[in-house]
């Protein structure tokens, strides 16, 4: 692939795009979590959450989403704006890795803040600025702004300004503001253009971008994230983030090296 041109690349890649950007690809990811629902509030806290446990095992992430949205009694926007004391207590029986009863106590008290003032949760993120940089290190300080913030639950939410690529923040976005007629991604925010947003990256994004020479830095931080979609702005200026489904379905599912 290295002497191909980026005609031949781009056309690959698009090929990748419309094989995986199906309705077949949303049951064994995690964006099959806010799928379940149909009213947007529910949508955006169902994603929130599918993709702040997005780390490790697919089948896992998804289930132990399937099971939060049943602790809230599959209305998570209602559930968050009235938990009532049998409800949070519910909670306390919820763990996935080293997100806990504690974690998951705050989430709720943050989106039962903003809820309470917002009807959208695009507003956490749209109010800080245009660039999604100033957008996610705004939301990382409005989130724990709540005076009984927990130290231990800053690590679950990622923000540039201390050079995490936000993987999971970027997926989450991706789902909310890329539309076309796939059916995958929602596109229900609208503040913001699929042109702004910044690819998600992991090991396995990061591994056959590296191998088609997308992405040349060492450090997997904010400025990789950049330095790629960077390149694949060069691809599509208008919605570059498509590519997310070419890279992460070479990776995980073709295990391409």
């Amino acid at each position: 692939m290295e002497e191909n041109t980026q005609e031949k690349l781009k056309d690959f890649f698009n090929r990748k795009v419309a094989q995986y950007n199906q309705p077949s690809f949303i049951k064994d990811d995690p964006v099959c979590i806010p799928h379940l629902f149909t009213k947007k509030q529910d949508i955006e806290i169902a994603a929130f959450f599918a993709a702040t446990f997005a780390w490790g095992n697919r089948t896992i992430i998804i289930k132990k989403s399937k099971e939060l949205m049943g602790l809230m009694d599959n209305s998570p926007h209602e559930f968050c704006l009235n938990p009532g004391v049998d409800g949070l207590k519910r909670l306390t029986e919820f763990k996935h890795r080293t997100f806990n009863a504690t974690d998951l106590l705050y989430f709720v008290e943050f989106l039962q803040h903003h809820y309470n003032q917002h009807d959208s949760l695009e507003t956490a993120f749209t109010r800080w600025g245009t660039e999604v940089e100033a957008m996610l290190t705004g939301f990382h300080h409005y989130f724990f702004s709540l005076e009984d913030a927990p130290l231990r639950t800053r690590k679950h939410v990622a923000t540039p300004y201390k050079g995490s690529n936000c993987k999971r923040l970027n997926m989450f976005l991706r789902w909310m503001v890329r539309r076309d007629k796939n059916g995958v991604d929602f596109g229900i925010w609208r503040t913001m253009k699929p042109s702004q947003l910044i690819c998600p990256v992991d090991l396995h994004v990061a591994r056959v971008a590296k191998r088609f020479q997308l992405l040349h830095r060492t450090t997997m931080d904010w400025q990789a994230a950049l330095e790629l979609t960077g390149y694949l702005r060069t691809l599509d200026a208008k919605d570059p983030v498509k590519y997310d489904f070419a890279l992460f379905g070479l990776g995980v599912i073709e295990k391409y090296h």
